[in-house]
């Protein structure tokens, strides 16, 4: 893999707007996950227009969720520093995860549309989005494990070292690894769904 800089994280500029590559794969995460619950959902015999309807309730609350998470994950950076619970960069997974759950209950409540049902057709689009969306920590340089010398190392520019680990160059793509496992989960999910519907 290319050795990045910091600063290569921002894919471009519209005026003084930078757009960061980490937002990029949030949106083609979405993008890819939306196509793929569609499909998920024709294949149920199901109506395909409610995955639409539905991603205006469960993205922003992702969004809403994944930010809340990090927040209380870092609460004793942010209590000392709470203007900047409202700007700046930091999302968790898991608060995505539980956001766009809410999201997807109160639409299916909403619909009267069975719940568990629509989890099943959407889950392996969630996971699908998170294969994706996990290469924005590589321009970020985020979530990367310990110095190794392998073939696949990636490259860390010493500002984004952990403490300890200032004097190595080369680390895990902790990232990729994940990325990886959750295409397998992504199949996985596929599978089961058409061998144990």
């Amino acid at each position: 893999m290319p050795e990045i800089e910091r600063d290569m994280d921002v894919a471009f500029n519209i005026g003084p707007i930078a757009i960061h590559w980490y937002g990029i794969m949030l949106v083609i995460a979405i993008i890819a996950a939306t196509f793929l619950a569609r499909w998920e959902a024709k294949r149920y015999g199901d109506e395909p227009d409610h995955i639409i309807k539905m991603l205006l309730i469960a993205v922003p609350l992702g969004f809403i969720g994944a930010r809340l998470y990090h927040v209380i994950d870092k609460w004793d950076y942010y209590s000392s520093y709470p203007l900047e619970i409202f700007g700046g960069a930091g999302l968790g997974i898991f608060g995505a995860v539980i956001g766009g759950a809410i999201g997807l209950l109160i639409y299916t409540k909403w619909k009267k549309l069975g719940t568990l049902h629509w989890m099943d057709i959407c889950a392996p689009a969630v996971i699908l989005a998170q294969a994706i969306g996990r290469w924005g920590n590589y321009f970020n340089q985020e979530v990367y494990g310990k110095p190794t010398d392998l073939p696949w190392a990636i490259y860390i520019a010493p500002a984004n070292r952990v403490t300890g680990y200032e004097s190595f160059e080369h680390f895990h793509p902790l990232f990729f690894y994940e990325s990886m496992l959750n295409l397998i989960g992504c199949v996985l999910l596929l599978w089961i769904g058409r061998k144990y519907r």
